[in-house]
């Protein structure tokens, strides 16, 4: 029994690994079920006994890439060293902005998933993914009288949005690395004006 667990969670995972891979490479339209499950080794059987079709694989690709997306801003924070709000505001902010130029996040996050998934559910899965950090990290902006403690919520709402909004930019710009340093740049502005001592 164990071992059939294992087993199927080994394939499961295979699906969407192979799944992540050519989404990716090729987007959500062009990658056919077929393809699929000739790259994993799969029958259709296996793939229907883990997923109802192939838009809930992309599904679970895309909250997979969010957890691998939010544990490398966690870590990204956590290597800059920062502890006020707006160091760790930027630290989070900058690290989606340069992830949103890989290939992978840019093609599966950000052009199809509002797309296949519809903008409702995109939105679902994108708050669970960053909203918590923001709140906490406005919270602590809060306690040291950076931003009003009343409008913490409505700010990371705005946050999350205006991080989504430069990442798009940049995943549908011709030039990734010229998008990619303005956008930092103006995070960084705005991030600072936001931020600053009320009086």
């Amino acid at each position: 029994m164990d071992r059939r667990v294992d087993r199927g969670a080994a394939t499961r995972q295979r699906l969407i690994t192979v799944a992540t891979e050519l989404f990716a490479d090729r987007g959500y339209e062009a990658t056919s079920t077929e393809a699929i499950l000739e790259r994993a080794g799969a029958s259709r059987g296996s793939l229907y006994h883990h997923f109802a079709g192939k838009d809930r694989l992309f599904e679970a690709v895309v909250e997979a890439v969010h957890r691998q997306v939010g544990q490398a801003t966690v870590d990204a924070v956590t290597a800059s060293g920062e502890t006020e709000a707006h160091g760790l505001l930027k630290a989070a902010e900058l690290a989606w902005i340069r992830l949103a130029g890989e290939p992978v996040v840019r093609r599966i996050l950000l052009i199809d998933a509002p797309t296949v998934l519809g903008w409702r559910r995109w939105r679902e899965i994108e708050e669970q993914a960053g909203l918590g950090m923001l709140k906490e990290v406005l919270r602590q902006a809060a306690d040291a009288g950076r931003v009003p403690a009343e409008l913490v919520d409505s700010f990371a709402h705005i946050l999350l949005a205006a991080g989504n909004e430069m990442a798009l930019v940049i995943a549908l710009s011709d030039n990734v690395a010229a998008a990619q340093a303005t956008a930092e740049a103006a995070v960084d502005e705005f991030l600072s004006r936001l931020l600053r001592p009320r009086k």
